[in-house]
């Protein structure tokens, strides 16, 4: 407990009295770290000015030693927890835990303070710090656990964490229950635990709500965070901003463009600013979805645009097959000096693709290489041009692309078979499938290409030597199949009312 001066609110021992201060009741003292009177305002202020601006972790070490030596600064939690604020700024935590360790009473502020300089690491446990902390009396607080759950990456360790929330009886604090919920939601991949505490919340809020549907999203599984996003307007809860950000992820991955629309109009009567996030995720929706006239409209309404909010608009035009506004639009980007990534032109070049300018994305994909955006091309740029040579007919020059590479996946030389067979070149086709054989070799669907392949062209005997060692080998193609996407409209619960909460689209034919 500290005053706005930064005084300690420890007790004081004085003459073999002990006082306290006023401020305080007693019973809510946590144990003194060490008897003694308040350290002398001058050290402290030293100390502290060195600790705030030290730069170096080669001074952390010194700065400890000095705490160390001064029982005055010992004593104070000030100078401590700054201390390990600035061990966990300057990503060196070894002094900090050589202090921690010398502390035989820490009070649960100085805990907190350490938690909040750890950072999430996989094999780096902050239990047995917490186990210390226990085994010396310490009692932790209702914020301790949420900084001490943010620093797990292990699932096992959340469950211990879990186990002490309740003998805590810290488990009906909302905010607690909250940090364990996103824990969950991150640390577990099918989200079961998440699904069961979730459940288990009697009355949850928007923010726990939040973490669902955006796990949900973050899975892949849309039409699950759809739902959930029903199930909360249903409950009655109001939907903040990061709500709608996740809810429109979800519509784009989706397709659901009813959901997005109803989401949007929601937005314009809250009257809520369009900010560069969410302005980004409506631009993403409606590009995803195929209305791009209305993507560029929200675009045009948005006072501030950051990279990935020209990526929106740019993919959008890209997934539509439209190569010359897609172009024009990567080129008004770079005119408002909006420096391009790596996804913006992934997406410059598909778009060169689908339009067959293979002169300009030949010319993109060199400034790239030169290194005029920063960065060197990865494999889904490689696989761009190889998809713009071959599907042009340059299919000599795509095999040559595809030769540069260190190790091209099975979809660079899937997009240049296709290339072949839609330019009737069967000699470069056995020549490619027979990579794929050898890069996927349980793979069925290469071997019946190869054996539909040498039927095509008269080879009858390989075509059957080859269906006979797939016999032989166990391997089968499954079936084709086919998704078609219905519009549906998920009704409010209200017993025989018919008015839709809001749209989901998504039942799925197969």
């Amino acid at each position: 407990r500290f005053d706005p001066k930064g005084r300690d609110f420890s007790s004081d021992v004085r003459g073999g009295k002990t006082t306290t201060h006023p401020a305080v009741m007693p019973a809510r003292l946590p144990p003194p770290l060490r008897p003694s009177s308040a350290p002398p305002a001058p050290a402290v202020t030293r100390t502290l000015h060195a600790i705030n601006t030290c730069t170096s972790s080669t001074a952390l070490a010194p700065l400890r030693g000095a705490i160390l030596r001064e029982p005055a600064l010992l004593r104070s939690t000030t100078v401590v927890s700054a201390f390990f604020l600035a061990c966990g700024r300057l990503r060196h935590l070894a002094p900090a835990l050589s202090l921690f360790a010398s502390l035989s009473r820490p009070h649960v502020f100085l805990f907190n303070s350490i938690l909040r300089s750890l950072r999430p690491a996989p094999g780096c446990s902050p239990l047995p710090l917490f186990r210390r902390f226990l085994c010396l009396g310490g009692r932790p607080n209702r914020y301790t656990f949420p900084l001490l759950l943010t620093s797990l990456s292990s699932l096992r360790d959340l469950r211990a964490v879990h186990s002490q929330v309740a003998k805590s009886g810290f488990s009906r604090d909302l905010h607690v229950r909250n940090a364990l919920l996103a824990r969950y939601a991150a640390c577990d991949p099918c989200l079961a635990h998440a699904e069961q505490l979730f459940d288990e919340m009697a009355h949850p809020d928007v923010v726990a709500w939040t973490t669902m549907i955006t796990s949900y999203k973050n899975r892949g599984r849309s039409f699950n965070a759809l739902a959930t996003f029903r199930r909360m307007l249903s409950a009655s809860v109001a939907p903040n901003r990061v709500t709608m950000v996740a809810a429109l992820g979800a519509c784009a991955a989706h397709g659901a463009i009813e959901t997005g629309t109803w989401i949007h109009e929601y937005v314009q009567k809250q009257e809520w600013e369009l900010d560069v996030i969410l302005g980004t995720a409506l631009v993403d929706m409606y590009g995803k979805c195929g209305h791009v006239v209305d993507g560029v409209r929200v675009f045009s309404e948005m006072a501030e645009r950051n990279v990935y909010t020209w990526n929106s608009i740019i993919g959008a035009l890209a997934l539509a097959q439209d190569g010359t506004m897609a172009l024009q639009w990567f080129y008004r980007m770079e005119a408002d000096g909006v420096r391009p990534d790596a996804v913006t032109l992934i997406s410059v070049l598909c778009a060169c693709a689908h339009a067959g300018f293979v002169d300009i994305g030949r010319k993109i994909f060199n400034l790239i290489i030169q290194g005029k955006y920063g960065f060197q091309p990865g494999i889904k740029h490689f696989g761009c041009l190889v998809d713009l040579l071959s599907r042009s007919g340059h299919l000599d020059d795509a095999v040559s692309v595809v030769e540069t590479m260190s190790q091209p996946n099975a979809v660079i030389w899937g997009l240049l078979l296709r290339g072949c067979k839609a330019h009737g070149d069967s000699r470069l086709s056995e020549h490619v499938m027979t990579r794929l054989v050898e890069l996927e070799p349980d793979n069925a669907s290469h071997y019946v290409l190869l054996a539909n392949l040498y039927a095509e062209t008269g080879r009858w005997q390989e075509a059957e030597e080859i269906l006979q060692w797939m016999k032989k080998k166990g391997l089968r193609k499954d079936a084709g199949w086919s998704l078609r996407m219905l519009g549906d409209r998920l009704l409010a619960p209200k017993s025989g009312s018919t008015k839709p909460v809001f749209p989901i689209q998504g039942s799925f034919v197969r």
